[in-house]
């Protein structure tokens, strides 16, 4: 019997088996079987809005502009090249990369697409000589997109941004960061915010969940934002680190603790990788992550709820823009779990091989942790950082 001639496969039927492919790491496989094969494997031959498992983005190896990408559903990992990203720190929100070079210079790029799109330096921003962080590939902490650049260039990008960690925002067409400012708020140090229903959630290092519309944002008059809830602890339970999501139309914020500076415990010992102090502390101190608060919000009652269960989904949290998936449409990925990578500059940044070790897979629902890359992967730049994946 005469093996088949893959490459002698019918266009039409091509398409037709494309179109049934709805994980793009299937896709991609798909495209490399042979030329005629590639020649389908293209954006209008695959169902790209269907919801995507993250990949994880490795750190960059010094002097070369190729990046690896790894996926949870076959360990596969695939090679690209993205020289725009070198030498640059890099956040992302729905599959587009936010990069921070070492001049300050920033900018939107989608890594499979190689499309950029260039943003007003961070000198911009409203008083950058009083908030100017000491590296400046880190003046902006979290980045979040409310649509695709890919999809339509009527978006709205909101960033974290100086070493108080602000609020400000960027539209196609302008020409500097505009800050947002709150009435009735006089500070916050804001760590992570999202867009949902026409409004912006936000959560602070206090533990404050604030809510503004994004109308008031854009005007011209001052936002009317307020407190909405705050995370039930006790004093020295403060949160160390807070992320926010929307996950099947709720909300939900997530505490992590053990990411700051801290004297060393137990559990620190089964940690696969060591670290060198820039400033030697003879074992007194490290961080990494030691447990994380799950809390449901509750927009009627303006409270917050902490879960152990989430059902379904999977929360992947990070440099990214936060987000859940349902882990039953992703094999590999284990509902109830939260993934996350090392994001914490303040610590990282105090050891020469910089981050990457303080990431790993949670169980919300006993406290245990396991790896989810397997590899060494650790840079003072750009640590390893989930990122969608999208054609464009």
């Amino acid at each position: 019997q005469e093996m088949p001639v893959w490459s002698e496969v019918p266009l039409d039927l091509l398409v037709s088996i494309g179109r049934c492919l709805n994980l793009i790491e299937d896709y991609l496989n798909f495209g490399s079987v042979c030329k005629s094969w590639h020649s389908v494997a293209t954006k209008a031959n695959f169902n790209n809005d269907l919801c995507r498992a993250p990949w994880l983005m490795l750190a960059e190896v010094e002097d070369n502009e190729v990046r690896k990408f790894f996926s949870l559903y076959n360990g596969m990992i695939l090679n690209k090249r993205i020289p725009k990203a070198s030498r640059k720190r890099c956040l992302e929100s729905m599959g587009w990369l936010i990069t921070v070079g070492e001049e300050g210079e920033i900018s939107l790029l989608h890594p499979f697409s190689d499309v950029q799109i260039e943003l007003p330096h961070q000198n911009t921003t409203v008083e950058y000589n009083e908030h100017q962080t000491g590296a400046l590939t880190c003046f902006i902490g979290k980045a979040v997109l409310s649509t695709s650049p890919s999809h339509t260039s009527d978006y709205l990008l909101m960033v974290i941004d100086g070493g108080s960690r602000f609020l400000s925002f960027w539209r196609p067409g302008d020409i500097r960061w505009t800050r947002v400012k709150c009435e009735g708020i006089k500070y916050c140090s804001f760590t992570d915010m999202i867009f949902f229903n026409d409004q912006i959630y936000s959560v602070d290092y206090s533990g404050c969940l604030l809510v503004c519309d994004v109308a008031d944002v854009v005007g011209p008059e001052l936002t009317k934002c307020h407190i909405l809830a705050q995370i039930p602890t006790e004093p020295q339970d403060m949160p160390e680190h807070l992320y926010i999501l929307e996950s099947l139309g709720s909300l939900f914020v997530v505490v992590r603790y053990g990411v700051k500076s801290r004297p060393p415990i137990r559990e620190d010992s089964s940690r696969r990788i060591s670290l060198t102090p820039i400033y030697p502390n003879d074992g007194t101190e490290t961080y990494g992550t030691t447990n994380f608060g799950v809390f449901e919000v509750d927009l009627a009652a303006g409270k917050l709820r902490e879960s152990k269960q989430v059902g379904d989904r999977a929360l992947f949290l990070g440099a990214n823009a936060s987000i859940s998936v349902q882990a039953s449409q992703f094999p590999g990925v284990k509902p109830n779990h939260i993934y996350y990578t090392d994001d914490f500059v303040e610590s990282y940044l105090f050891y020469e091989e910089g981050g990457g070790r303080d990431m790993g897979v949670y169980n919300i629902a006993n406290g245990s942790f396991e790896p989810h890359y397997n590899g060494v992967s650790l840079s003072r730049v750009c640590p390893p950082i989930w990122v969608t994946p999208t054609l464009y």
